[in-house]
C-alpha cells in the first residue's frame, strides 16, 4: 500500500511539474507574403506575446534587424536578406523561442 501511495504522489508532482513547464513556454510563427515576413508570438494558452523583443539573423548568425511585437504578438518586417533566416522571440520573464524561415520560401513569397 505505501508503494502505491508513493507512486500516485509521483504521478502528481510529474503532473504538476509538466503543467508549469508549459506555461513557461512561447511559440513564434513566420511567414512570407508579398516581400514581407510576418510574425506572431504567443503563449500556450493562445495569449499573444506583447512587447515581445523580436531579433532577425542570417544564416551566418549575424543580426539583421529588431523589433517589437504589438498587442496582439504580431510583429512584420521587409525582407532584410533573401537567406536561411532564424526569427528569434524574447518574451516576458527570459522566455525565449526561435522560427527558422528558409530561403526557399522568402524567393516564393516575394
Amino acid at each position: 500500500m505505501k508503494t502505491l501511495s508513493h507512486l500516485f504522489i509521483l504521478v502528481v508532482v510529474t503532473l504538476l511539474l509538466s503543467g508549469t513547464a508549459l506555461a513557461h513556454k512561447v511559440n513564434v510563427f513566420a511567414y512570407v507574403e508579398a516581400g514581407k515576413v510576418y510574425t506572431e508570438s504567443y503563449f500556450p494558452d493562445g495569449s499573444p506575446v506583447e512587447g515581445g523583443k523580436v531579433l532577425v539573423y542570417d544564416s551566418q548568425n549575424n543580426l539583421l534587424l529588431e523589433g517589437v511585437t504589438d498587442k496582439k504578438g504580431l510583429f512584420n518586417f521587409a525582407v532584410p536578406k533573401v537567406d536561411d533566416l532564424t526569427i528569434v522571440i524574447e518574451a516576458t520573464m527570459g522566455h525565449k523561442n526561435s522560427f527558422k524561415l528558409k530561403k526557399a520560401e522568402l524567393e516564393a513569397g516575394r
